[in-house]
């Protein structure tokens, strides 16, 4: 049993204005983990609205949106997640300002002079307010600045209010435990980059659901049938642990694509991950990812990332029995001031898109959960090495001569 045969998909028109507006707006709505209702509104009343697709909550507040195939079981699942890197206030300090704790994995080198927005229980009472170094002036504290330590004890947040104490805090409502998200400030330069915080993953939102809407203006039908999940706590590693079906026999997550010294990643391409921390994407479906943007001309990269994990790994860990790839734009500066490129956006919307038109990688094998060895699909891609046959002592046969031995 060999791959299915791809059909021949059509490259989509994809609205590169109208996915661009769509990560503005990301942008702007402040979601660090724990903290993501507000965006997820937006999020399906643009699949509801704008893109007339039936949406679902989990209990915890995942979505699921579906478009429907000519096969309906088994299908696949392309995921992307809503929630962004953040803090908590940890204490209140002597003087007023806020000590934090990271929510997420992220340097607090990078959260250093981040303009900030403090939530409160109480609706729509927010203040706003900078991290900043503990020192935070030459002119007061000298070449001391350049050598105090990194780290989130050496940070604070100064809140923009007339507090001198935990009680001036106290007043404003502030208590420990409230969310502090990091103000994205999105910026669109007229050579095509992005610069922004929190790219990682309101730009693969806007990549994946402007490469749906470009499939649905086209009126194409769809041979599987997918599911679109949004997660909301992938930056704490629980991601896409919850809210997939039992049939999904595929999944491919979108999300940030590492461009840094020693990566393959570029800030204008589409990445597909060969491994992340957590090991190895499927060989099947990457593989077919790839001769996919290479078929139609995508700059594909495929690179490997070392201290990141996804969505994917999340659902796997968790017993999802399902092939699992990742399809990733290119960021630079991951989880600091992070920089995109409007081509990246659109080649990953583009390839998403190509890949939704497209059978299971498997047509066969994958319509059942388990099947006969000899029908493994596997075989005909990575055929078996049976290996030496040992001697009765458990040891190789000797090599055989080569012709100089004569």
């Amino acid at each position: 049993m060999t791959p299915s045969p791809e059909p021949a998909p059509v490259l989509p028109d994809v609205d590169v204005e109208w996915m661009t507006q769509v990560l503005v707006d990301l942008a702007r709505i402040p979601s660090p983990t724990g903290r993501t209702d507000q965006v997820m509104q937006y999020v399906g009343d643009l699949l509801v609205d704008e893109l007339g697709l039936d949406v679902a909550l989990t209990r915890r507040g995942a979505m699921v949106a579906t478009l429907g195939g000519v096969q309906d079981s088994p299908d696949r699942a392309v995921i992307v997640h809503s929630d962004t890197i953040g803090a908590m206030v940890r204490e209140v300090l002597p003087s007023g300002r806020l000590a934090l704790v990271p929510v997420g994995t992220h340097s607090a080198r990078f959260a250093e002079g981040s303009r900030v927005t403090i939530f409160t229980d109480e609706p729509g009472v927010v203040h706003t307010g900078t991290i900043l170094p503990t020192m935070a002036s030459g002119h007061a504290f000298g070449d001391a600045i350049d050598t105090q330590g990194v780290g989130w004890d050496h940070v604070e947040v100064r809140i923009d209010a007339h507090v001198r104490s935990p009680e001036d805090t106290a007043a404003l409502g502030i208590r420990v435990g409230d969310h502090v998200a990091m103000q994205a400030l999105p910026e669109v330069t007229p050579t095509g980059f992005v610069k922004s915080r929190h790219l990682d993953d309101k730009a693969g939102i806007a990549a994946v659901l402007a490469g749906v809407r470009g499939l649905l203006r086209a009126e194409v039908e769809l041979p599987v049938t997918a599911h679109l999940l949004v997660t909301i706590s992938e930056e704490v590693g629980h991601g896409a642990s919850h809210g997939l079906h039992t049939d999904v026999a595929e999944m491919v997550s979108v999300d940030a694509a590492v461009v840094a010294p020693g990566q393959a990643s570029t800030e204008t391409g589409v990445t597909i991950a060969m491994q992340d921390l957590h090991g190895p994407f499927d060989y099947h479906l990457t593989r077919k990812l790839l001769r996919l943007g290479e078929a139609h001309g995508l700059e594909v990269h495929r690179d490997v990332f070392r201290y990141y994990r996804s969505d994917v790994a999340a659902a796997l860990e968790a017993g999802a029995e399902t092939r699992a790839a990742l399809i990733g734009f290119g960021v630079d500066a991951t989880h600091g001031f992070e920089r995109t490129h409007l081509d990246s956006l659109r080649q990953t919307a583009e390839l998403v898109a190509l890949y939704l038109q497209t059978d299971l990688t498997f047509e066969s094998w994958d319509q059942r959960r388990s099947g006969q060895l000899a029908d493994f699909p596997s075989r005909s891609v990575q055929p078996a090495d049976k290996g030496p046959v040992l001697d009765e002592d458990g040891a190789p046969p000797a090599p055989s001569p080569s012709p100089a031995d004569g």
